[in-house]
């Protein structure tokens, strides 16, 4: 493949490594070694359902250590535009430049402060509402962590690539168990247990539509609690008050987005898959809406579920707020939920 500004690329890539480099020990060693083993896999352009050597993946891990330790104290470099250098992280006014050429770039800030940086093929771009949603197709350069969607500004950027990947592991999973539960119903609604191909492909469209609702859902909550949140956000310092603070704003945007939007349309597949990864924290908080999921099932009525998403928005609206407004946000123990 021949590639469209390949200093661009080689500036995005180096970013990427040392992103990487800072960044990826940061995660417990389970998670390190999936998302080694998964980086390697797409650098080679492996299919989804390659297994490659043990061996082979661990001497590239060890390269690839290798290789970061000469990048962890370098600092990111200016992508080399052909008007002029932009810093990596001026992604939008970079955009301006590389959508013409069919290519989209991708950086900001995730979890934890770390860094995020991506080069994609353009897929598509639309509005909603206010809202410029690109999606992308084939990734050029990402990092060790490839987030599927995010929102910056009042753009939506959904990775196809980074998602179908993510939901090829999650059917994988399930193969290898067959439990049953939300994410058999999920895989039962789309056709997927045999390993159709065209089913596969139908839940990628219906995530991507997801993860737009869930980002649009975002933006809303921005709009409710204003640049006081980022602030916020900024300035802790305990890494559980980060993770409860983003569960509460993931739910708060799910319940004035996504969750209204799916059950109004009865996409039933993707509710399910909704409920199969409603884990960690945000389960945590949310046990009147896990209780619900259930119930729905049961009785196939969503009044009860539907009313307990809309009680849901204004109960996180108002806990957001409290964050917000906590005393001290040194730790978790500050925020009363």
């Amino acid at each position: 493949m021949m590639l469209r500004h390949p200093l661009v690329v080689d500036a995005v890539r180096r970013n990427c490594g040392i992103a990487d480099a800072r960044h990826a020990h940061e995660a417990t060693l389970c998670t390190y070694l999936l998302q080694m083993r998964e980086l390697y896999c797409w650098e080679r352009g492996l299919p989804f359902e390659a297994q490659p050597a043990r061996a082979d993946v661990s001497r590239w891990i060890a390269d690839r250590e290798a290789a970061w330790q000469s990048l962890e104290n370098e600092d990111y470099v200016p992508l080399p535009l052909p008007s002029r250098p932009y810093d990596p992280f001026d992604a939008a006014a970079i955009n301006q430049e590389l959508l013409a050429d069919g290519l989209v770039y991708g950086a900001g800030l995730g979890r934890f402060h770390r860094p995020h940086f991506f080069l994609a093929e353009l897929e598509r771009i639309e509005l909603r509402g206010d809202t410029r949603v690109i999606v992308t197709g084939l990734e050029i350069a990402r990092d060790l962590t490839a987030v599927p969607a995010v929102l910056q500004g009042n753009t939506i950027h959904v990775r196809r690539e980074a998602l179908r990947r993510w939901l090829w592991e999650r059917v994988e999973f399930w193969r290898s168990r067959r439990t049953a539960g939300a994410l058999a119903r999920a895989i039962e609604s789309w056709g997927l247990a045999a390993g159709d191909e065209a089913a596969f492909e139908r839940m990628v469209a219906a995530e991507t539509e997801t993860l737009i609702l869930h980002e649009i859902g975002e933006s809303r909550a921005g709009a409710m609690l204003g640049t006081g949140w980022e602030e916020m956000l900024d300035g802790l310092e305990d890494r559980r008050a980060e993770i409860l603070a983003r569960a509460v704003r993931d739910n708060l945007a799910d319940c004035l987005s996504t969750l209204p939007a799916l059950l109004e349309r009865n996409a039933h597949a993707s509710l399910h898959f909704w409920f199969s990864q409603l884990d960690g924290m945000r389960r945590e908080l949310f046990p009147t809406l896990a209780a619900a999921y259930p119930a729905w099932c049961d009785s196939g009525s969503s009044a009860a579920l539907a009313e307990t998403v809309r009680a849901g928005a204004t109960h996180w609206e108002r806990a957001a707020m409290d964050i917000m407004a906590a005393p001290t946000r040194a730790d978790s123990r500050a925020f009363a939920l």
